[in-house]
């Protein structure tokens, strides 16, 4: 019955995996942006962010103590927004729409923010650069975990990578194209965005994560409106 479940769940989302595949893609961006750019801080990966905190403490100076608080903190801040969302919202594909529109506001909020002043690692446009980020990531992050599609956290890949080699070893069926689909386009979106920063700089790889937020947002429409044209039997 769950099975079942889950396979009509599929046939009436069918962009959903696609629009989560977008959602990876712009993580990996993203990060490449905050990490390069913005004082080698991450805005998507907070385990990253506490690690570098640690060291920082410890006497490094490598990295930007601030920069990295305030990633976490924007990052927070925006997923109480994610919350708050989902308290209001419980239909996931809704739930997701309305995420993806308020990163795709924040993501032009950053690219005015670009084209408007230097960033500079140290600078207020570069920590002002890094709370945008964070909090769309942190608004993505709260949707994403709401909706629990399995393998497709956009941001995390400890698991998915854990789960292609153990589940593999222990003959329990592995779901490797799924998790290797995660693997794949987050390193995609890290070497583009990674290519676009080092050649092109930071507007170019923020144009790009504004027309990636756009493609998923027309994905969820054309789901959205699948799925009010077939409603779900009661």
């Amino acid at each position: 019955m769950e099975q079942a479940a889950v396979k009509q769940a599929h046939v009436d989302a069918p962009m959903i995996p696609w629009a989560l595949i977008a959602l990876t893609i712009t993580t990996g961006t993203v990060d490449a942006i905050s990490y390069l750019r913005l004082g080698h801080v991450f805005v998507a990966n907070m385990t990253g962010n506490v690690v570098f905190l640690g060291f920082a403490v410890a006497g490094f100076r490598g990295i930007s103590a601030l920069g990295s608080l305030i990633a976490v903190a924007a990052f927070l801040a925006g997923s109480l927004a994610g919350g708050a969302m989902i308290r209001r919202v419980q239909n996931n594909t809704h739930l997701l729409l309305q995420a993806t529109v308020v990163k795709f506001l924040l993501g032009i909020a950053a690219l005015a923010l670009t084209l408007a002043s230097a960033v500079q690692v140290g600078t207020l446009s570069a920590y002002a650069l890094t709370a945008l980020l964070a909090l769309a990531m942190g608004v993505q992050n709260a949707a994403v975990r709401k909706m629990a599609v399995p393998d497709f956290t956009t941001t995390v890949l400890t698991l998915t990578i854990t789960g292609i080699a153990a589940d593999y070893s222990s003959g329990i069926g592995s779901k490797f194209p799924r998790r290797a689909t995660s693997v794949v386009s987050m390193f995609a979106g890290a070497l583009l965005g990674a290519a676009l920063v080092l050649r092109n700089g930071i507007v170019a790889a923020l144009i790009v994560i504004v027309i990636l937020f756009g493609l998923t947002i027309l994905l969820v429409v054309i789901t959205q409106n699948r799925q009010q044209k077939n409603p779900a039997p009661p």
